[in-house]
Formats: C-alpha cells, sequence, structure tokens
C-alpha cells in the first residue's frame, strides 16, 4: 500500500476521473503580460500536469470585459481566443492530467473605471466606486457566464471553476454587507444566493452532463456582515443540487483583516469551516489554503474534512510535488514557506508571478535543463541561500561542486530567520537544500573559511563568492555601549535583550526584530490560538465567521520602540501581502514607532534622539542595530588581487535587505548560464 493512499487515489466522476487527489489551484499569474504568453503558459500548466497533479485549475478569466481585474486581464467571450488555450489544455493533456478554467467575475475588485458591483458600496482595498448592476445586466451576466464555459469546452478544458469566493462578484451577491438590493437577486437569503445558482444553472445547460462544474464556496468569509456557517451549508447542498460536480473552498476575503494563507497562518488551520461544507453535501469538497506537505493533505482526507487538496503556490514551489508523493520521498519536496514574496506580493503590485524557493515557476521557458556540455570544477563559498542554490543548479548540470561554509550549519542568515514567531517554514527550506545538496553528493567542507590563496591554488575552473553581508554600524556617539547589540546578537541568543528595547532601523530586519521580541510562536503554531488571537469564531455561528470582541493576544514579554530616519510611516516597504499582518500584531503588543528620527547618542539613560526639530530621551536597557547591512567582500577583493576568475552572487553582491528571492534567483540563474 502507498504511503498516501488516500491523496493517490483516482476519483471517478461518472464520466470521467481524476488519476489521484491532488488539485493545483488557481493562481493569478499576470504571465499573459510577458513576451511569448501563450507558451509560456503552456509550458506552466504543462509542467504541473508533467509532476501528476491530477486536476489543474487556471488563473481566473472573465466572463465579459466588466469583469476583468485590471486593463488588458484575462478575459475569454470569443471563440478567435481558443487558439491559444487549446494550447495549453493540449500541453496538459499530453501529461496526462486534466484542467479546469476558472471563471471569475471581479466585480467591485476590478481596477477599471465603471466597475460593477450588486450594490454602489466600495470595496476599502479599490479606490473605484462601483456601479450598481441593473436586474437586466444580472441576467446578461448570468448568460456570460455560460457563453465562457462554453467557450472552454470548445478551447479542450475538462471543466470550469466558478469564482464563488474570496469577496469576487458572486460572493458579494450572497454577502449581505455588499448586497443591498431590492430586486429579485437582493434582500433575503434565498434571493441573494439566486445569482449564484442560476450562473451553475446556465453554466451546466451550456456545456451538458459530461463537463466538470466547480464551484468554488466562501467557506467562511471573514468580514462583518458575511455569511454564517448555516447559510454556507445551505448554499453548498443548492449549489450541488444546481448541478455542480465539486465544490472548491476559499477562505476570507480580499479586504479580510484576518490571514488566511501567509506563513503566521498555521497549517490546516482553516479545517473547521471545509468540514461544515463537506458535511453539507455529497459530492466531492476540496480542502485549501496553507496545505503544503503530503503528511497534512493525507490527514485531511483521512480525518473526512475533504475529498481532495488544493495546492496552488505549493506546485509553484515544486512542480513534482504529486509525483514525489506517489514516489514515496515527501522529502525531496521544495516545499512553499507561505512567504508570499514572489508570488502574491508581486500580482498585488502589477508584476508577474514566481516563486522565491523555485525560479523557474512561471519561466520555464527562460530556463534549460540540459547537462552542461564542458562539466567544472566549481568552488562556491558560502552556504546560505545565494551559496546553497548555486551549489544545487550546478550539481544537478553535471558541475563538480565543493561548497565551502564558515559556520558549523549550512543556511546562513537562514537560520536566524527560522527564529521568528510565524517563519517557522524556513526549516523547510532548509531541510529541502540539504536533503538536494546530499542527493546530488555535493563536496560540503563546513567550518571551512578558504583562503584566498586555497582556492586559487585549488585548481577550480569557477569560483562563487556567496558570502553575504554583515550588519552595517551606524556612526554615533555610545554605538559602542554595552546597551548596544546588532540584530545577529539578538536572534542567534549571543545577548539578550533587557524588558525596554529600542530598535534603530524598520526595514523587514527590524521587524522582524520586534516581532522576535514580543511575538507569540505558538499563534503560528496552533490553529486554536491563532483563531483566538485573530477572533475567528470556529463555530461559524456568526455573520461572516468574525467575533465581536477582538482577538485575545497575550502581554507581550517587552515594551518596545521602533525607530527609522525615513520620515514616513514605518512598515511601508514591507511584502503587500504580509506587511499588514505583521504591523497588526506589533500594534496589538504595544510597540511604539517613531518615523524621521536621527540618532544622537547611547548612554546609561538610554537612547538619545531627535524628532522633528526636539530632542528626546527614551530610557530603554538596550538598543538593537537593524540599520541596514553590507556586503561581505573582503575574500572576494582578495580574489580580484590574485587575478581570479570570480563571481559574486547574493547579499555578497547586493546588500539591500535579506534579500533571498533575489539571491536564489541570481544563483540558480548563474548556475543554468555556466
Amino acid at each position: 500500500m502507498p504511503a498516501f493512499p488516500r491523496l493517490l487515489a483516482p476519483l471517478d466522476l461518472g464520466f470521467t476521473s481524476l488519476r489521484n487527489r491532488f488539485v493545483m489551484g488557481a493562481m493569478h499569474t499576470r504571465l499573459e503580460t510577458l513576451d511569448r504568453p501563450n507558451e509560456r503558459l503552456a509550458a506552466f500548466y504543462g509542467r504541473r500536469a508533467q509532476g501528476e497533479a491530477g486536476l489543474i485549475l487556471t488563473g481566473g478569466y472573465a466572463p465579459n470585459p466588466d469583469g476583468i481585474f485590471e486593463p488588458g486581464g484575462p478575459l475569454l467571450c470569443d471563440a478567435g481566443q481558443l487558439a491559444e488555450h487549446r494550447a495549453i489544455t493540449a500541453a496538459v493533456h499530453q501529461a496526462g492530467s486534466k484542467i479546469a478554467m476558472q471563471i471569475v467575475h471581479t466585480g467591485r475588485y476590478a481596477k477599471i473605471e465603471g466597475c460593477v458591483a450588486p450594490s454602489g458600496k466600495r470595496a476599502r482595498i479599490n479606490p473605484v466606486t462601483p456601479r450598481v448592476l441593473g436586474t437586466d445586466e444580472v441576467w446578461t451576466t448570468i448568460r456570460d457566464f455560460a457563453h465562457t464555459a462554453m467557450l472552454a469546452r470548445e478551447g479542450g478544458y475538462d471543466g470550469v471553476e466558478i469564482m464563488g469566493s474570496e469577496g469576487y462578484l458572486i460572493n458579494q451577491f450572497t454577502a449581505p454587507f455588499t448586497n443591498q438590493r431590492t430586486d429579485e437577486f437582493g434582500g433575503s437569503f434565498e434571493n441573494r444566493i439566486r445569482f449564484a445558482l442560476e450562473v451553475i444553472k446556465a453554466v451546466r445547460q451550456a456545456v451538458g452532463a459530461d463537463f466538470i462544474i466547480i464551484y468554488r464556496i466562501s467557506a467562511v468569509d471573514l468580514v462583518d456582515g458575511g455569511m454564517n456557517g448555516e447559510e454556507v451549508a445551505a448554499l453548498a447542498r443548492r449549489v450541488e443540487q444546481a448541478g455542480a460536480n465539486i465544490i472548491n473552498t476559499g477562505i476570507g476575503w480580499h479586504e479580510s483583516v484576518v490571514p488566511t494563507m501567509a506563513a503566521p497562518v498555521p497549517r490546516a488551520a482553516w479545517a473547521f469551516a471545509i468540514r461544515n461544507v463537506k458535511n453539507a453535501v455529497g459530492i466531492p469538497v476540496i480542502a485549501s489554503n496553507r496545505i503544503n506537505t503530503p503528511e497534512g493533505a493525507e490527514a485531511l482526507l483521512e480525518s473526512g474534512v475533504a475529498d481532495m487538496v488544493s495546492m496552488a503556490r505549493p506546485m509553484l514551489a515544486d512542480p513534482d510535488f504529486a509525483r514525489k508523493t506517489r514516489l514515496g520521498r515527501p522529502q525531496d519536496i521544495n516545499t512553499c514557506i507561505a512567504c508570499n514574496q514572489a508570488c502574491l506580493d508581486r500580482i498585488f503590485t502589477e508584476r508577474t508571478a514566481t516563486c522565491l524557493v523555485n525560479p523557474r515557476a512561471g519561466r520555464e521557458i527562460e530556463f534549460s535543463d540540459q547537462p552542461a556540455s564542458q562539466p567544472k570544477r566549481i568552488a562556491v563559498v558560502g552556504g546560505g541561500p545565494a551559496g546553497m542554490a548555486f551549489a544545487i543548479n550546478a550539481s544537478e548540470r553535471g558541475h563538480k561542486v565543493t561548497l565551502f561554509e564558515a559556520a558549523a550549519a549550512l543556511g546562513g542568515q537562514l537560520n536566524l530567520a527560522k527564529l521568528v514567531p510565524g517563519k517557522n517554514e524556513f526549516n523547510e527550506m532548509l531541510r529541502y537544500f540539504k536533503t538536494r545538496l546530499a542527493a546530488l553528493q555535493v563536496d560540503q567542507r563546513l567550518g571551512h573559511a578558504p583562503t584566498a590563496a586555497q582556492l586559487v591554488d585549488g585548481g577550480y575552473d569557477e569560483i562563487i563568492v556567496a558570502t553575504g553581508v554583515r550588519p552595517r554600524i551606524p556612526g554615533f556617539p555610545g554605538v559602542d555601549h554595552p546597551k548596544v547589540m546588532s540584530y545577529i546578537d539578538v536572534l542567534s541568543g549571543r545577548k539578550r535583550p533587557g524588558p525596554r528595547v529600542a530598535i534603530i532601523g524598520a526595514g523587514g530586519i527590524g521587524f522582524d526584530v520586534a516581532e522576535f521580541l514580543v511575538g507569540e510562536r505558538k499563534e503560528s503554531e496552533s490553529p486554536e490560538r491563532f483563531m483566538q488571537v485573530w477572533a475567528v469564531d470556529t463555530s461559524l455561528a456568526t455573520p461572516g465567521g468574525l467575533l465581536a470582541h477582538g482577538g485575545q493576544g497575550e502581554p507581550p514579554a517587552r515594551e518596545v520602540t521602533m525607530l527609522q530616519r525615513k520620515d514616513e510611516s514605518l512598515g511601508k516597504r514591507l511584502g503587500k501581502s504580509t506587511g499588514w499582518i505583521l504591523k497588526a500584531k506589533l500594534k496589538r503588543a504595544g510597540v511604539r514607532m517613531v518615523q524621521g528620527a536621527t540618532y544622537d547618542a547611547v548612554d546609561e539613560q538610554g537612547l538619545h534622539f531627535t524628532e522633528g526639530g526636539q530632542r528626546k530621551l527614551l530610557a530603554v536597557d538596550s538598543v538593537i542595530l537593524c540599520a541596514g547591512q553590507e556586503s561581505e567582500r573582503s575574500l572576494y577583493d582578495e580574489l580580484m588581487a590574485r587575478g581570479a576568475k570570480v563571481r559574486l552572487v547574493g547579499g555578497a553582491d547586493v546588500a539591500a535587505e535579506l534579500d533571498a528571492l533575489r539571491a536564489i534567483d541570481q544563483a540558480t540563474r548563474l548556475a543554468v548560464a555556466l
């Protein structure tokens, strides 16, 4: 019997079957905005099919121009567009998987003038106020959904997913606070769900009985005035009756103030909401959100929470997730760490998606996996993310790599990042890198910092310097006072700050240190604690699944003040999809934030600084320097002086913040190019 019997079991839908219970969930990629978009999309989805995902869901296509995400966004309403879709479906079918197109009308989330909605209430995440759809227009939109579904069938898709979750148009109809209509599509619960049901019925009539219809339901809205659990279950039953074959579960709206899929959310935290849907229907139900290991996915199926598991970003991170599971090699999976840096953060800032741990994602046509024509002996100095990524990719191409690391363990500053509450997934990243290096038999020299002379005399064809960064030490009186310590001192445990702390610098590192000092690790590891802190009603009795009394966090362990030189709000440059989470947590912990500060001195009294032209004293026990980094290039400079052939990657090349995304991408591309 396989190690994951439920995940690997086929799913018989009567008229068709899926080879396993893995679903690659729908993601916005914006690949259509790049050059050669059709080739890119076919390669992207085809690669996940080669990795044996049973069912692949595309990113959302609008059924009419009113429903697009942004100007030029994906839209399918004309048969003339089908050639590009047939290339996608052919690539997936050739690899043995099934593919369904997601149809999504964004409603009041559309970043276009004249966006439409059930009512005229503007979304807080969109500056555009929507126009109210007339009753005739609602019926026209229903027909548009059906027309797009029919085109999808003609384009070779095996089914469609009707997006009724995440706060898009259909969800805007079902929730009381965005549906203030008085016609047949508003008011009572029956009227509010009418639009969703009529869309399903119209789609079924257009595509026939032997075509997969998936309805993505909002299992919990996580907005005030959303549906309660009883209404969600009732809608699920009606969705089944209307003709859906499968129900997929979405969690929360994009404007929700509760995190739903970032790293601070515990794994499989939303099982309680998914189970509510599963218990209401007889058709298969798909679980989603923060499921990133085969063990966790199998446990959900075994416990009866769901019949299938959707993993969108995990299949960005590793397109072979399902295949490695079938082969009994879960340790070889490149796990999604839910950082959102290269996927959601890029999408929300109008860039194309990729993946921090897998730079090939969405860029499949840019990378070659061909063996090197002339294998080389390569020395890599530095075992952080850049050094490890280069060593792995170069070894995969047949180069003979020796990896030097001065510390006793690989990881570099990842070993610090993983200690921050909410960043425990970095352990998975390290596990994957170490497993892959061992499998490739990379020669690892730990606890060894080679000299320039040793490297030059070593006979290497290439020397890669990935020696990372060192903290930048600002120059003000008292910076060498015993109260002062670096972020490395604190995160490594070499020094322990006192009860009153000032943090100098409010970039990503400053916020991580603040979270380390006041954060609660079990919040990101215990679903029960997470729901308590973020005021989520796991009984689903309240509208939207939110408790009125607010969250209940533990008292912070320290009194923390963050200061920065820039005269702008602190955290402005944090990740679009995760920065607000961290700021909310620090606000809850009472962290004080000071902008436009200049640092005058540190002495026994504390930190002297100037704010708004006024000199002030912050009476603190400890001052932590998070004032940026500098590239560690001493070895590189020595090698250059000796005339060696040497290349820089990662923080040693560019020190801005601790950018693992850039470091891994740069190292991977260099290894492929050699």
